[in-house]
């Protein structure tokens, strides 16, 4: 579903250039829920912009849904993002003007769906994250949880092939954190592929997959079945 192979990403300036990211190969399967891991510039945010084809890269080869990424112009890129990606920000990005249906629809409606599509969509995403009774209500009425739930609802209306969720409890406390994590697994448990960034790593150890990047290289901790321990492989998370 979504292969990366030594993918370099390279920040010039006139007198120094950055390894973002070196060599990065990435292999996510349909289903899978993946945490990623690693320290403050290690290039997390660098894979995640470029896995949603929000950044180009140097170098290497990026497959998404069978589609060779490096073969896309702007207009293409931007509808495969549309289509088949749904991000969730650490921020929510609500707009404060805007009551949850309306927030909800904004994406929506580039896709030239009709209004009836379009409501039948929205209905069904603020059930899922339980904010069905709440879609007139204004972002600033909800607590920061149902907020992230928005959120949530505004990726899933689109039917996204997988979720990019950046830091998606970052903001939250621990009760609340603990509701949206539930939420995404639950998600996941019916079939939506997610790669969520993340600096918690309770959160982290509650997915299948962890992926540990540093200085710009992916590492793999896969659970151990034998005795539940995590093992750390240090090669390319690809297979």
């Amino acid at each position: 579903m979504l292969v990366m192979n030594n993918i370099q990403k390279v920040f010039r300036t006139e007198q120094v250039e950055t390894h973002a990211l070196r060599d990065f190969s990435l292999k996510v399967e349909e289903g899978d829920f993946v945490a990623v891991t690693g320290p403050s510039g290690s290039g997390k945010t660098t894979f995640l912009n470029i896995a949603g084809l929000l950044e180009t890269f140097s170098d290497g080869q990026y497959h998404l849904d069978g589609i060779d990424v490096r073969s896309l112009n702007d207009n293409q890129r931007s509808r495969v993002r549309n289509e088949k990606i749904g991000f969730i920000f650490q921020s929510f990005n609500l707009i404060p003007d805007l009551n949850l249906f309306d927030n909800v629809d904004v994406p929506l409606r580039y896709r030239k769906m009709s209004s009836s599509d379009r409501k039948q969509r929205i209905e069904q995403a603020l059930e899922t994250v339980g904010l069905a009774s709440r879609m007139k209500h204004l972002p600033a009425q909800l607590s920061g949880g149902q907020q992230q739930r928005v959120a949530i609802a505004r990726a899933l209306a689109g039917s996204p092939r997988f979720l990019l969720a950046d830091e998606p409890t970052g903001n939250l406390d621990s009760s609340m954190a603990e509701s949206v994590m539930q939420l995404l697994e639950d998600i996941n448990a019916n079939g939506t592929t997610i790669i969520m960034v993340t600096h918690d790593p309770k959160l982290a150890a509650r997915t299948p997959r962890n992926i540990f990047v540093k200085d710009g290289v992916v590492t793999e901790k896969k659970r151990s079945s034998m005795d539940g321990t995590d093992s750390l492989i240090m090669q390319p998370a690809i297979a």
